[in-house]
């Protein structure tokens, strides 16, 4: 027996057979037995369909539905096409014939080339529309309460607007990072062919210029003097990622701030914050978010600073200068709202350089007196997070831990950014430090030390 019989003579059979009429599997072929099988799932899944009915709230099976049903799988609804076909003069009730002759046969031959086309079988379709017709009339007639729908609300339904359809997010393909040179219309001769190359490189920039002022009076209760301070920085970000196995990020900050200095009688200006720092960081992905890293920091300032009231140089341009070279291993990862980076590293290289002789304490930088460079050897840990707490305020902060397990030097950076609109921000810079590797002196009585801004300006991150 032939399996491949349509839908609806399938369902006239099941349909049609008594629940107590059961086809004895010893005597039948394995074939019969095999098919009435598949007819016995098939009656109690389309039943299972009629019971929601009965209850609306029953999940609903797991059956593969047919279009042209489609008025057997919705909530009872009122339709005029069945009674319209019972009071037919040509209706009568005769139900699908279960005797197939030749031109059948021939008309099921030809089913896998009619599937070729798109065009519906409209003789099928009528034929399994009066039929679904015949079951709801009876369906009316036995349970009229259950019926609440009519048809002619949906005739009333409109398709949905351009605004209330939800489109997809569009999955990331590699063709999205492919950026071609020029944009080609058409390639008529291989001389004409574009190579496209996949852009691996991100970049992104922040600049901002603060200013903070505070005015005393002369005649003010509790004493005290004006001063005004601006604070610039810049921060540029060029990083490489092939998605694969190699990750290469280089960050460049420049940050310099001014503060006016009416007690100091020697110097007008003084610097509160100074810095030129340069990172560089190679990875190559051992497993899963873990990167073999060699890691490189340059950092230095621009400007001299002084002691109040002196001409005593505290530092200067390339006094000192510290150079680090770390390699390890890093985990990584990046949130939707922020990014982690872990950097252990056993072995680290601390280079210090002082170029100019009127430096005053050399000491203050581990490097001796008499000498202009020193060489640190141990291990570092450096960790660096960005923080999205909310749309409005961005934590960044960056831990660094290095120690030549004789003296320790830690330094703990953090910026919180208050986001006001695209131009505007407030700014809190708090930079605490550890150096048990200084002397310890009368005007210096604790290795700690703590620097802090507050500013409020301009800002433009791209």
């Amino acid at each position: 027996m032939k399996r491949k019989l349509a839908l609806p003579l399938i369902l006239a059979l099941f349909c049609s057979v008594a629940p107590a009429q059961k086809i004895t599997k010893a005597k039948a072929s394995p074939a019969v037995a095999a098919f009435a099988d598949s007819l016995a799932n098939l009656r109690a899944a389309y039943y299972a369909y009629f019971r929601m009915w009965d209850d609306l709230d029953a999940p609903a099976p797991r059956v593969r539905r047919d279009p042209a049903y489609y008025k057997l799988f919705v909530p009872p609804t009122y339709y005029t096409a069945p009674v319209e076909q019972a009071f037919e003069l040509k209706w009568s009730p005769e139900e699908y014939n279960t005797k197939h002759t030749a031109a059948d046969s021939v008309y099921r031959a030809k089913q896998d080339s009619i599937r070729l086309f798109t065009v519906p079988d409209l003789e099928r379709s009528a034929k399994v529309d009066r039929w679904v017709n015949k079951i709801l009339l009876n369906y009316y007639m036995q349970y009229p309460e259950r019926v609440l729908g009519n048809e002619l609300y949906l005739a009333d339904l409109k398709p949905l607007e351009d605004s209330q359809i939800v489109m997809n997010p569009r999955k990331e393909h590699i063709k999205s990072f492919l950026q071609p040179e020029n944009p080609v219309e058409s390639v008529d001769t291989e001389s004409d062919l574009v190579i496209v190359r996949p852009n691996f490189w991100k970049y992104k920039g922040n600049g901002y210029a603060q200013f903070t002022q505070h005015y005393i009076s002369d005649n003010w209760y509790k004493g005290g003097e004006s001063t005004n301070s601006l604070l610039s920085g810049l921060v540029l970000e060029a990083n490489f990622d092939d998605r694969q196995r190699l990750e290469f990020e280089n960050k460049l900050e420049m940050k310099l701030g001014f503060v006016t200095a009416p007690s100091d009688t020697v110097h007008k200006y003084k610097t509160n914050a100074d810095l030129f720092r340069l990172n560089s960081k190679l990875g190559v992905k051992a497993f899963k978010n873990w990167y073999y890293t060699l890691a490189a920091e340059f950092k230095t300032q621009f400007f001299a600073n002084y002691k109040t009231n002196t001409n005593d140089m505290i530092s200067n341009f390339m006094s000192p200068a510290q150079l680090d070279i770390t390699l390890g291993l890093d985990v990584k990862h990046n949130k939707k709202n922020y990014t982690l980076s872990l950097l252990t590293s056993p072995l680290a290289y601390t280079f210090m350089y002082i170029s100019n002789d009127k430096i005053t304490d050399p000491a203050a930088f581990n490097v001796e007196p008499g000498h202009s460079t020193a060489n640190l050897i141990g291990s570092k840990f450096t960790g660096n997070l960005t923080w999205t707490i909310i749309p409005s305020i961005v934590w960044e902060s960056k831990l660094e831990y290095f120690t030549t397990y004789d003296k320790v030097i830690a330094s703990w950076e953090n910026t919180f950014n208050f986001v006001l609109n695209r131009y505007l921000s407030t700014k809190l810079f708090v930079h605490a430090r550890y150096d048990d590797g200084v002397k310890l002196t009368e005007d210096n009585k604790s290795y700690f030390q703590l620097q802090e801004l507050l500013s409020f300006g301009l800002n433009y991150t791209w």
